[in-house]
């Protein structure tokens, strides 16, 4: 039976130093803060940086192919592509590594350098990405040029006997791209301060080199996003074959013999 006694010195238990519960809830508070804060920074931070840089990225390659009213051939889109890559990357790339290419979030998951758990998000940013970059293309470009270029969308295709050249040429050019992002921003051994530099020319190079007989895609987001706005689907599986087998080459390969002992799988 409690007494007044017994009820009093149980009052005065509860304002004795670490018996009440203000230092505790103020810890758990700060838990809780702290782990919102480690789940927005290491998920959806990453996501959104993939989702604007992917949107920015696309819409200039996007204008570069619609507004080119010189008639440069591959000059002006390489070398759009290539500046508009480097300086996303730049920008964005501690945030989220800077992929904006689901054939290098693929290569990149494969070497270590993505959670595995990201991999599909990441792909779905950088697909949404296109779709609003090339919607934006679509309504700030006259209706005659936006439908003479396709909207953007890969069009060098026109008959089955490109398909094989085209693929060979995807295949390699992404095999370029996603080497330059594994082994310039990825591998312990070879990784550089310029990698942003390093991947924007190489995406320049690609272009130029081989933008008259597949495009030069290498980013199934980049074929994706115009495409569906324009509604241009002809031949568009080989912008997701070839890059995704470049990026599985290049996968393979580091982890066999190119990267570093952290990476490579045989003669550590």
């Amino acid at each position: 039976m409690n007494t007044p006694e017994s009820k009093a010195t149980s009052m005065t238990d509860l304002w004795k130093p670490g018996s009440f519960s203000i230092t505790e809830s103020a810890e758990e508070e700060e838990t809780r803060v702290h782990r919102v804060v480690s789940v927005f920074q290491r998920f959806i931070q990453p996501w959104l940086a993939e989702l604007v840089g992917s949107t920015l990225f696309i819409f200039t390659g996007c204008m570069s192919v619609i507004e080119n009213p010189l008639d440069t051939g591959s000059l002006q889109p390489a070398l759009a592509h290539g500046l508009a890559l480097g300086i996303v990357i730049a920008l964005f790339g501690e945030i989220s590594g800077g992929h904006f290419n689901p054939a290098v979030s693929v290569s990149v998951c494969l070497v270590g350098g993505l959670n595995v758990i990201l991999l599909l998000p990441y792909i779905a940013a950088q697909l949404c990405g296109g779709l609003i970059g090339a919607s934006l293309a679509k309504v700030i470009s006259p209706p005659q040029t936006y439908f003479n270029t396709s909207g953007g969308a890969f069009n060098t295709v026109k008959d089955g006997g490109q398909i094989g050249p085209a693929i060979v040429a995807e295949v390699v050019m992404t095999l370029f791209l996603t080497m330059s992002v594994c082994m310039g921003a990825v591998n312990g051994k070879t990784r550089t301060l310029l990698a942003p530099f390093c991947i924007g020319l190489t995406v320049t190079a690609d272009v130029l080199a081989g933008g008259a007989i597949s495009g030069a895609c290498m980013n199934p987001a980049r074929a994706f996003g115009p495409a569906a706005v324009a509604h241009y689907w002809t031949y568009h599986w080989i912008y997701w074959v070839g890059p995704m087998a470049g990026a599985l080459i290049t996968g393979a390969l580091i982890r066999l013999m190119l990267g570093d002992e952290k990476i490579r799988m045989l003669l550590k």
